[in-house]
C-alpha cells in the first residue's frame, strides 16, 4: 500500500464538505476520484499532498515514497524555455553527465583512482537513464501536443494551458511514486489524451486521477472512489463498472426503501383490521405485530440521481429533410489554412460529431455556419423550415451586464416571473442567484445558462461547441439523455469522448484541411482508424433469443398473476366468512336475552353450542386471514 487516507473530515463554513473518507492505494494501482461539483474531490486532492490542513483523520504516504501533485491550471513562472522547463527536472544527470566529461578530460594520463571514479559515474549514468533523458523528454512535449518549433518558446508567453502542459510533462519527468492529477485532460486535444493514457498505463508507479472525461476513465482506471454527501465509496472496475454498478445500488435502495414503506403500510392495515375483529386473541395479535413494527429498522429515503436538472429539447416545427448543404468551404486566418474547398450535408435527424486536433478550425466552422465570421471561399445552404439553436462555448449568446432573470425576460418576453424562475430552477439557479450578473458567472453556470436558453428556443437544428465543458459527469449524463431523445438535427464540436460515444450517429473528422466521414460513434470511428474489422452480430439468433425470452418471462407473469388473484380470491372468501359468522354470532347474543328463550334450558344449550362452535371457526379464520393478508 502506497497511500492512505483514514477517516478524512473537513468542514467549511455551513457545509461538511468531508466526513469520515477513508479509502486506500496500492502500489502500482490506477484510481480515480468522481463526484459532482463541488462534492469536495479537489479539496481531498490538496488535503492527501499537504496544500490543505484536514480537521480531523490521517493521511500516510509509505516510506521512502514520493508523490506528485499536478493541480488545475498549474501556472508556471519561469524565464526557462519550454524545452529548458523540462530539461531541469534532469538536473541530477546533467549534473553526473558534467562531472563524467570533466573525467574525461582529466584523464589523459592513466589513472586507477579515476578510472574508478569514472566507471561508477558511467554504470550510475546508465542505470538512470542518461542516455536516454532526451529523447523521453522530447517524446513526452510531442505527446503533450508541442511541436518542435514549439520547444524554444519562453514558458512566460505560454498561455494557461500551455502552462499546465508543461507542469504535466515536467511531472511526468519526474516520475515519482505517486502521480496525482487533478483534470489533467482539460487542455488536451484528443491525440494528446490518447497519448496520456497510453503513458499512464504503462507508467509503473501508482495514479491517482480526479477527471470529468468518462472515456479516459474508463481506460485508466481500475478503481473508482466515489465522493457523494461528503461521504466515500471505493468500487472495484473502471467508470462503466462504477456506473453500472452505482446503478444496480440504487435501484436496490429504492426497491428496499419502497417495499420497506409498503410492508410498514400493510402491517397497519392488518393491525387496524384484527383490531376492528374486537376480540381478546386478534386484540393481543394486533398489540404483538405494533411491537413487531416499531423495532423496525425504517430506512431513509434515498437521494435518487440528480433530478434537478432535467433539459427537454423540443423543435417548433419540423424542418425538412434537407438540413445543411455545405460547398467548397476554405478558411484561413492570415498564411495559416485551417480548412480547404470542404464539402459535407446532414439530413434531418442526424446527430453528428465534429472532431479533430486543436487550431484544426472546428469552432471557426460552427461560427461560419451560425454567420459570425465569413468563410474565404465555398457557401453554405440551410434547407426549408430550418431554425438554429446555437450554444456557444465562449458564451458569446449571453450578455455580461444582465442578470440571469433579465437574459431569459428579454429574450422571451412572453415568460411570467413564475415560469422563468421554474426555467432557471430547472438549471440549478434558486432564490436571490436569479439576480446575479452574468459576469459573475463560473464558466459552468454560463454553460448552464446557455442550455436553459437553448432549451427555450425550441430550435430544430442545434449547433454546439464544447457542450459538455464545465460540466460535471451527472449533467453531461442528463445533457446525453436530452439528445438522444430530440428529434431535430445536432451538429456539435466535442472533446469529450464518452459523450461522443452516445450521442453521435456519425463523425466528421477534421484533418490535414478537409474532412473524413465515419457512421457512426466514437467506438466505431476507432476501429476504422485503427483498421480494426467490427464483430458482427447474427440478428437472426439476436432475435430469436429476444422471442425466448419474451415467451419465457410471458409465461412467467402469467404464473404468477394467476396464483396472485387466487390469493386475494381466497382472502375474499375468508372475509366474507367472518363476516357471516360475526353476524350470526351478534345474532345469537340478541336471542339468549329474549325472555322466552332465557327460561328454555334446552334452547340455550343449543345457542351456546352454535356460539361455541362459530368461535372456533373464527379462530380458524383469523389465522388464515392473518396468512393470506401477508
Amino acid at each position: 500500500m502506497i497511500l492512505s487516507c483514514q477517516n478524512i473530515r473537513k468542514e467549511f463554513p455551513d457545509n461538511i464538505v468531508l466526513s469520515n473518507v477513508s479509502f486506500h492505494i496500492e502500489d502500482h494501482e490506477k484510481a480515480a476520484i468522481v463526484g459532482i461539483n463541488g462534492a469536495g474531490k479537489t479539496t481531498l486532492l490538496r488535503i492527501i499532498v499537504g496544500g490543505l490542513a484536514a480537521d480531523d483523520g490521517l493521511v500516510v504516504l509509505a516510506k521512502g515514497k514520493t508523490l506528485g501533485y499536478l493541480a488545475q491550471n498549474a501556472g508556471l513562472n519561469s524565464e526557462n524555455t519550454i524545452y529548458e522547463e523540462l530539461l531541469s527536472v534532469r538536473e541530477d544527470l546533467i549534473t553526473l553527465e558534467k562531472r563524467i566529461r570533466e573525467l574525461e578530460i582529466s584523464m589523459k594520463e592513466a589513472d586507477d583512482t579515476l578510472l574508478e571514479q569514472y566507471s561508477v559515474l558511467t554504470h550510475r549514468f546508465e542505470t538512470d537513464g542518461g542516455y536516454l533523458y532526451k529523447s523521453e523528454l522530447i517524446g513526452v512535449l510531442k505527446g503533450l501536443g508541442f511541436a518542435e518549433e514549439e520547444f524554444s518558446k519562453p514558458v512566460s508567453t505560454l498561455s494557461g494551458g500551455q502552462k499546465t502542459r508543461v507542469a504535466l510533462g515536467k511531472l511526468l519527468l519526474l516520475s515519482p511514486d505517486l502521480i496525482i492529477l487533478d483534470e489533467p485532460t482539460n487542455h488536451l486535444d484528443m491525440n494528446s489524451i490518447a497519448w496520456l493514457e497510453t503513458y499512464l498505463l504503462n507508467y509503473k508507479g501508482a495514479v491517482l486521477i480526479v477527471s470529468h472525461d468518462r472515456y479516459f476513465l474508463d481506460r485508466i482506471a481500475g478503481k473508482i472512489i466515489e465522493l457523494d454527501q461528503s461521504k466515500a465509496t471505493t468500487f472495484s472496475g473502471n467508470y462503466t463498472d462504477y456506473a453500472a454498478k452505482k446503478e444496480q445500488l440504487r435501484i436496490a435502495k429504492w426497491h428496499a426503501y419502497l417495499n420497506q414503506q409498503r410492508e410498514i403500510k400493510h402491517q397497519e392495515e392488518v393491525i387496524e383490521k384484527l383490531r376492528s375483529f374486537n376480540r381478546e386473541k386478534s386484540i393481543k395479535r394486533a398489540e404483538s405485530r405494533e411491537k413487531q413494527l416499531e423495532k423496525i429498522e425504517v430506512l431513509e429515503k434515498p437521494t435518487d440521481v440528480r433530478s434537478d436538472m432535467r433539459l427537454v429539447l423540443t423543435p417548433r416545427l419540423q424542418s425538412g429533410n434537407d438540413v445543411l448543404a455545405v460547398e467548397g468551404l476554405s478558411k484561413s486566418f492570415g498564411s495559416q489554412p485551417l480548412f480547404c474547398d470542404v464539402h459535407f450535408s446532414l439530413k434531418r435527424g442526424e446527430h453528428v460529431a465534429i472532431i479533430g486536433d486543436n487550431g484544426t478550425g472546428k469552432t471557426t466552422l460552427l461560427k461560419i455556419l451560425n454567420d459570425l465570421i465569413p468563410a474565404d471561399n465555398g457557401f453554405f445552404r440551410l434547407g426549408a423550415n430550418v431554425e438554429i439553436g446555437y450554444y456557444d462555448q465562449e458564451h458569446h449568446v449571453l450578455h455580461q451586464e444582465k442578470t440571469l432573470f433579465d437574459e431569459i425576460s428579454d429574450e422571451y418576453p412572453y415568460l411570467d416571473n413564475t415560469e422563468i424562475r421554474n426555467v432557471l430552477a430547472a438549471f440549478l439557479f434558486t432564490g436571490e442567484e436569479v439576480f446575479k450578473q452574468v459576469k459573475d458567472l463560473s464558466g459552468g453556470e454560463k454553460g448552464r445558462l446557455s442550455l436553459a436558453k437553448l432549451m427555450l428556443g425550441n430550435a430544430n437544428f442545434l449547433i454546439l461547441d464544447e457542450p459538455t465543458n464545465h460540466l460535471d459527469i451527472q449533467s453531461k449524463e442528463i445533457l446525453e439523455d436530452a439528445l438522444n431523445s430530440y428529434e431535430g438535427t445536432v451538429l456539435y464540436v466535442s472533446h469529450d469522448r464518452y459523450f461522443i460515444n452516445r450521442t453521435a450517429s456519425r463523425i466528421l473528422e477534421l484533418t490535414a484541411s478537409t474532412f473524413v466521414n465515419y457512421i457512426g460513434n466514437y467506438d466505431y470511428y476507432l476501429e476504422k482508424k485503427t483498421l480494426l474489422s467490427p464483430a458482427v452480430s447474427d440478428p437472426v439468433k439476436i432475435q430469436a433469443s429476444q422471442t425466448t425470452a419474451a415467451k419465457a418471462d410471458w409465461q412467467q407473469q402469467k404464473e404468477e398473476q394467476a396464483k396472485l388473484r387466487k390469493k386475494e380470491n381466497d382472502l375474499k372468501k375468508c372475509e366474507e366468512r367472518i363476516a357471516v359468522l360475526e353476524q350470526r354470532q351478534n345474532v345469537l347474543s340478541e336471542e339468549m336475552n329474549v325472555p322466552e328463550v332465557a327460561t328454555d334450558v334446552a334452547k340455550l344449550q343449543a345457542i351456546a353450542k352454535e356460539q361455541q362452535e362459530i368461535t372456533d371457526e373464527l379462530d380458524i379464520l383469523y389465522e388464515q386471514w392473518e396468512q393470506l393478508a401477508e
